[in-house]
């Protein structure tokens, strides 16, 4: 089973290889010179002592074509889904192979499990070879600019490019099981597979622990961790409660002014309605004002020491989904009559 999968796929692999092969020339040409970029640039804060600005994007890295591969390898997992995964099981329906396969002495559940095996560990190895690849060229970037946390770039990186491409070939394959056609099955992988990542790195990725939260005074300032990202922050009353309202004329750090005590509104003129806004004076007094009646700033973040632990979580979420997709193509396949 093993030769005769390898046969079937050895077109594929052959394509899988020259893809690959590209994408690591590019990749290592610019990747050497973004390095050379970055050391040149630390020669320079060096001397200068500016090197603390760096990550305020005081410095210019990257090459345009290393930088328009490395977005285009998000779409790497979801190509190896449409083009190896789709087909699997369905491919065998349409064609009507499957009576002759499954008739033989393999039984179905072998050959299903010797192609899903070697398919998956291909998909596994395609994605980590793209994301080491991608990893080490973001190395002077994430140095510079501390964004290997902001979206986009965790997923560009690091270990989720692995269970990306994983899900996505087990997405397909198990499509096609179900629905026994190519074509809705690869239509399958496109839209779970952008609806997965919009769904984890929209709405769920920031909860996957309880950020940090830090307090500070209403006039003051505060610089969350380099590479953090922010996740909420606003006014707290004396109780603790979050000071909200409806929009009014008058904006106080984006608080309306009509949600501040009647003591500190009293300070707000009514010239500050106008395009200028409040004065410095007029901000300096509100901020006096709220800071004797016990309000206080919150800010809630990750920080961007929780990156691995973030990148396990979510590499575990996207395997336990191939894993159950996995389960529904070998209850497809065995139940269902060919």
């Amino acid at each position: 089973m093993t030769w005769l999968t390898w046969r079937q796929y050895r077109v594929q692999a052959a394509v899988a290889a020259l893809v690959l092969a590209v994408f690591a020339t590019v990749l290592l040409v610019t990747g050497f010179q973004l390095a050379a970029q970055w050391h040149a640039v630390l020669a320079a804060c060096t001397a200068s002592g500016t090197c603390g600005n760096l990550h305020q994007g005081a410095v210019s890295l990257g090459s345009a074509l290393g930088w328009d591969f490395v977005v285009l390898s998000l779409l790497a997992p979801a190509l190896f889904g449409v083009l190896v995964g789709a087909p699997l099981v369905a491919h065998e329906f349409e064609a009507r192979t499957c009576d002759f396969a499954w008739a033989q002495s393999i039984t179905r559940t072998r050959w299903l499990a010797v192609k899903v095996g070697w398919l998956l560990l291909a998909a596994a190895v395609w994605g980590g070879a793209i994301a080491a690849l991608v990893t080490w060229w973001s190395g002077p970037r994430n140095a510079a600019f501390g964004d290997a946390f902001q979206s986009n770039y965790f997923d560009q990186q690091g270990l989720v490019p692995v269970a990306y491409a994983v899900f996505a070939t087990a997405l397909g394959i198990a499509a096609g099981a179900v629905l026994r056609r190519t074509l809705p099955a690869i239509a399958i992988v496109i839209g779970g597979f952008i609806g997965m990542r919009l769904w984890i790195s929209q709405d769920l990725r920031m909860h996957f622990m309880a950020p940090v939260t830090a307090f500070y005074g209403v006039a003051a300032n505060l610089n969350t961790p380099a590479g953090s990202i922010n996740v909420g922050g606003g006014l707290l009353n004396k109780a603790g409660q979050v000071v909200t309202g409806p929009l009014g004329n008058v904006m106080i750090d984006g608080v309306p002014s009509t949600s501040l005590p009647a003591a500190c509104r009293q300070l707000i003129p009514a010239s500050a309605s106008g395009p200028a806004g409040p004065s410095n004076a007029t901000l300096n007094a509100v901020y006096g004002c709220l800071q004797k009646a016990g309000y206080r700033q919150f800010i809630s973040y990750q920080p961007i020491s929780r990156y691995w632990a973030f990148q396990g979580i979510e590499t575990g979420i996207y395997l336990a989904v191939a894993a159950a997709l996995i389960a529904i193509t070998f209850y497809a396949v065995r139940r269902r009559d060919a």
